[in-house]
């Protein structure tokens, strides 16, 4: 029961020890993973999938437009732009899921490379 303790502790240390844009970066991996699994994987997984990503970049828009962000107005219009682009593409009849990928790898990484 110690060891388990211990360990909790010690995840929670590392948890804690991670960024904001690391974790924020995680999001984007993960929406990815699924996008990925979506090629292969049948219909329902391909619509989750899109569904998720349409979410996420819904909540980043959000921000971006939000008065109040702290983001320099620069970067929250070049965010927005590619929000949009995102947003129009998960509305196609056959969205292109490379280019989803490719994009949010490309977040996660400008994220990741922040911390």
């Amino acid at each position: 029961m110690q060891d388990m303790a211990k360990g909790i502790r010690a995840y929670g240390a590392v948890a804690a020890a991670r960024s904001s844009r690391e974790r924020e970066a995680d999001v984007f991996r993960r929406a990815n993973g699924a996008l990925r699994a979506a090629r292969n994987g049948n219909g329902t997984e391909r619509v989750r999938a899109l569904s998720d990503n349409r979410r996420l970049w819904s909540a980043v828009l959000d921000i971006v437009f939000d008065p109040a962000s702290p983001l320099p107005l620069p970067l929250r219009g070049a965010i927005a732009s590619v929000g949009l682009a995102v947003q129009r593409e998960v509305g196609r009849e056959v969205p292109n899921l490379d280019f989803l990928i490719a994009v949010n790898e490309n977040i996660a990484a400008g994220l990741a490379g922040g911390s």
